[in-house]
C-alpha cells in the first residue's frame, strides 16, 4: 500500500490553502502537530497544517530515537506518564512497526543488590505497560555479558538487566503521520511560516503566512487555531496575545555519535552520568549515539543550537567508563545533533528534575495551545489537544475507526528481516540496502527502490530512488532535508557522507529544476552544517 503523496507542487498547495476553509489550523509540523493532522482527519475534519521550516526540523529530528515509557520517571513519582507512554509503545508498534523496532535495552549493575532493585523497577514498569512474557526483563551474569556485549568492563558491571523498548526514526515518523493525514484530506505545507494570527469579533480566525521559497502571502481561515510548535509555541502564543504569560523552560539536548566498529554494541545500553543521570548508547547503523544531555537553555528559539565541547566531553565520561575500549575523546566524534524541549515551565527546578507531562492552555483569542510532553505520547497528546478544542470551538468530532489503520508503510506483519529478504529478492538491491530501506520505509520499501536502486557512491546501503521518493512524497525541498531528515546520512553514515552529497544533489536537481549554480550551493550550504555540527573539535585550538 501507498499512502498519498505530500504535495510536491508549491503554487497549487498555496491556492489550496487559500481557496478552503478549514475547520482546524496547526501550527507547527513535528511530532505533536503531525499527530494532531493525523487524529482530526480520522475524525473527519478539515485540517490545514503549516511549518516554518522543514517537517520535523527542530526537536522532532533532535530526540534520542526511542519509542520508550521513561523508566527513570518512576524514580521521580510521575507514575501517570510512564502508565501512559508505557502502553503507547505497543500502539505505536501496531501502526508502524518498521518505525518502533523492538529492541533490547541492558541497565548494567554492579552487584546482586543492584539486581535486585532494578529488577523490582522493571517488574512495576512492565505492569504499567501491559508488557506480554516473552517481552519481559532478563537477568545477565558475567558469562552472559561475556557472550552478549563484551565490550562492557565487566569488572566494572558483574551484572546486566536487559529489557524491551522500541527503537523509531523519529523525523520518519513525523512524515508517516503527515502523510497519514494528506490521505484524508489534510493540507500540509511546510516553509510557510506564520506571521500574524488575524481575529474576527475577538476570537481568531485563522492564520496569515507567507511562502519561504516564493514570498506569496496566503490567508488560512479556520474555526480554529491550533499551536503545536513545540519550542516556539511561546512566539506563536504571543501572535494571538502579546502580553500572553510564558509557558516554558527549554532544555538542550545534545547527542554525539561514536564509530560502532570501536564500540561495537548489539544492544542499547543505559549509562549512569557523574551527576547520577541516565544516558543512552544506541547502536544505529555504522555509529552508536550517544545522550542526551539536559541543560537550562536561554538563548532563544534557535533551529540549531551550538553542541558545545563541555557537552561532549559530559557525554563521553561514562562511555570512557564503561567500556573496555580505547578511550574516547571530542575528536573521535563522528557526528552530532542538539535540539531544543518545550518544557513546562516550573521554577525552581532543573530540566532533569521537570516532569515531560504535557498541557492545553487556551488564549485570549481562543488558540488552542500543546505544551510540554514526550514523543512516545504523541497520541494522546493529539487526542487531548483535539477534544479541547472541539469543546471550545464547536466541531463536530466523528467517531474513531473502531481499529486505528496503519501509518504508510506499517501494513505487514512487524517481521523487518523477512520483509528485507523479500525486498533484496524482488528489487534487486543489495542486503544492507534492503535492510536499511525497510526499517526506514517498511512495506513501501519495493516502491521506493523501484525508482531507481542503484546505490551512491561509498555506501551500498543508500540507493538513489530514495532521492526521487523523497522529492515526490516527502516534500524534500532542499539537500538538508534529504540527508538529516529523511535518508538520514548525515547521522548514521558519517563515512560516505561527503562523497554522497554531490550524487544525491545531483539526483534531486532533476525534479525541482535546480540549476548548476543552485545544486551547488546545496551541496556548500550541508558542508557548512556538516562542519558547524562538528564545530567543537575547533574550540581546544581556538
Amino acid at each position: 500500500m501507498v499512502a498519498a503523496a505530500l504535495e510536491p507542487d508549491r503554487a497549487r498547495l498555496l491556492d489550496r490553502l487559500e481557496g478552503e476553509r478549514f475547520d482546524c489550523a496547526i501550527v507547527g509540523g513535528g511530532i505533536t502537530g503531525a499527530g494532531i493532522a493525523r487524529e482530526a482527519t480520522l475524525r473527519g475534519l478539515r485540517v490545514a497544517l503549516l511549518e516554518a521550516d522543514d517537517f520535523a526540523a527542530g526537536t522532532s529530528s533532535r530526540s534520542s530515537k526511542l519509542i520508550h515509557g521513561g523508566l527513570r520517571y518512576l524514580a521521580m513519582g510521575d507514575v501517570a506518564t510512564v502508565r501512559a507512554t508505557a502502553l503507547e509503545r505497543k500502539a505505536v508498534h501496531r501502526l508502524a512497526p518498521h518505525l518502533a523496532e523492538p529492541c533490547w535495552m541492558l541497565v548494567p549493575a554492579r552487584s546482586r543488590a543492584g539486581v535486585l532493585k532494578l529488577r523490582a523497577a522493571l517488574t512495576a514498569y512492565e505492569k504499567l505497560g501491559a508488557v506480554e512474557a516473552a517481552d519481559r526483563h532478563t537477568t545477565w551474569d558475567s558469562d552472559d555479558l561475556a557472550r552478549q556485549e563484551p565490550v562492557l568492563d565487566r569488572e566494572r558491571y558483574r551484572y546486566a538487566c536487559v529489557y524491551r523498548e522500541y527503537l523509531t526514526d523519529d523525523a520518519r515518523l513525523v512524515l508517516a503521520n503527515l502523510r497519514a493525514a494528506a490521505a484524508d484530506g489534510a493540507v500540509v505545507a511546510s516553509r510557510v511560516p506564520v506571521g500574524a494570527i488575524p481575529r474576527e469579533g475577538g476570537a481568531a480566525s485563522g492564520v496569515e503566512a507567507a511562502c519561504a521559497e516564493t514570498g506569496r502571502r496566503v490567508r488560512v481561515q479556520a474555526r480554529c487555531v491550533i499551536n503545536a510548535a513545540g519550542p516556539w509555541v511561546d512566539a506563536v502564543r504571543a501572535l494571538e496575545d502579546r502580553d500572553a504569560v510564558p509557558l516554558l523552560q527549554l532544555s538542550k539536548g545534545v547527542h554525539v555519535s561514536l564509530g560502532r566498529e570501536r564500540l561495537p554494541l548489539r544492544s542499547i545500553v543505559i549509562l549512569e552520568t557523574g551527576d547520577r543521570r541516565s544516558i543512552f548508547a544506541i547502536p544505529r547503523g555504522d555509529v552508536v549515539y550517544v545522550g542526551t544531555t539536559d541543560t537550562a537553555y536561554a538563548k532563544g528559539y534557535d533551529l540549531w543550537p551550538a553542541v558545545e565541547r563541555e557537552d561532549v566531553e559530559y557525554l563521553l565520561a561514562p562511555i570512557n567508563a564503561a567500556f573496555a575500549v580505547d578511550p574516547f575523546a571530542p575528536e573521535d566524534v563522528v557526528a552530532a545533533w542538539a535540539g531544543l524541549r518545550p518544557l513546562i515551565a516550573q521554577p525552581g527546578k532543573a530540566p532533569s528534575e521537570i516532569s515531560r507531562r504535557d498541557e492545553v492552555k487556551v488564549g485570549a483569542g481562543g488558540v488552542v495551545s500543546i505544551a510540554g510532553g514526550k514523543l512516545t505520547g504523541y497520541r494522546p497528546m493529539a487526542r487531548a489537544t483535539l477534544e479541547r478544542a472541539a469543546a471550545d470551538h464547536g466541531l463536530a468530532l466523528g467517531p474513531l475507526p473502531a481499529e486505528e489503520p496503519p501509518l504508510p508503510g506499517g501494513d505487514f506483519d512487524g517481521d523487518l528481516e523477512a520483509l528485507a529478504a523479500a525486498v533484496e529478492r524482488e528489487s534487486g538491491v543489495g542486503e544492507a540496502c534492503a535492510a536499511r530501506l525497510v526499517r526506514l520505509y517498511g512495506s513501501e520499501a519495493p516502491a521506493v527502490a523501484a525508482h531507481g536502486s542503484e546505490t551512491v557512491p561509498g555506501d551500498a546501503s543508500v540507493c538513489l530512488g530514495e532521492v526521487d521518493w523523497a522529492v515526490a512524497n516527502e516534500a524534500a525541498r532542499r539537500l538538508e532535508d534529504l540527508v538529516y531528515r529523511r535518508l538520514r546520512t548525515a547521522l548514521y553514515h558519517p563515512d560516505a557522507r561527503e562523497g554522497a552529497l554531490e550524487p544525491l544533489a545531483a539526483r534531486m536537481a532533476k525534479p525541482l529544476g535546480w540549476d548548476a549554480e543552485r545544486t551547488a550551493s546545496e551541496v556548500a550550504a550541508v558542508r557548512r552544517r556538516l562542519e558547524a555540527d562538528l564545530g567543537f573539535q575547533r574550540e581546544a585550538d581556538a
